[in-house]
């Protein structure tokens, strides 16, 4: 049996990034595979990299030396058989709970050497899915950027991005105005296109587990 490890790591649960994840894993899990899911802002405390360097000691290497609440995620990563990753755009950029998980998945991975620039002797693929209010398509050059560099030190990665998501379940209890969309059209969208996305997730994840 397969093992899919999947991470959320959005701060609200059952909305946009943790749907997508969660509709990810189950695909995994109709082929057979075994599903282990983590939030990351469910944690206990961790950090982004420290830059200790430990894990370029030949006794660790390709393991991140650092203890704290990332450490299960890593470990549960390094014995997988797929990855299924998620985060909701802040800023243009993913996260910051992504970022921490993704320097120290990352920088365990590089050893600075020409002829072999990584140390992972188990590739295995990878999903990530973005999520965002911004339009579908704004953030092409960051996933772009993010699955190069999961392919080069993880594995072979898909993109799943869902753009122009519905933040809020009633705009109109806002008591500050929301003028760059309209409610009603996003509140459309969730309805008719985002099930569609999840549909997706759900294939990508089944494939990610074949």
């Amino acid at each position: 049996m397969k093992k899919i490890v999947a991470v959320n790591a959005s701060p609200r649960k059952g909305w946009n990034t943790d749907t997508l994840v969660s509709e990810a894993a189950r695909g995994a899990e109709s082929v057979g595979a075994a599903v282990e899911k983590f939030d990351l802002y469910r944690l206990e405390k961790y950090t982004g990299c420290i830059s200790c360097f430990g894990c370029k000691r030949e006794k660790f290497k390709g393991h991140c030396i650092c203890r704290d609440g990332l450490t299960p995620v890593l470990d549960a990563i390094r014995s997988a058989d797929g990855l299924i990753l998620g985060s909701p755009n802040y800023l243009g950029e993913m996260n910051a709970a992504f970022r921490a998980l993704y320097e120290r998945l990352i920088f365990q991975n590089l050893t600075y050497n020409a002829e072999h620039d990584t140390c992972n002797q188990n590739p295995i693929p990878v999903l990530l899915v973005l999520t965002s209010n911004a339009p579908e398509g704004y953030y092409k050059d960051l996933t772009q950027n993010y699955q190069e560099t999961l392919s080069r030190f993880v594995g072979p990665t898909e993109v799943l991005t869902c753009g122009d998501t519905l933040q809020l379940k009633d705009y109109s209890k806002l008591d500050w105005e929301w003028s760059i969309f309209d409610p009603a059209a996003k509140q459309q969208r969730h309805e008719t296109v985002f099930p569609q996305e999840c549909r997706k997730a759900f294939e990508l994840g089944a494939a990610l587990a074949k």
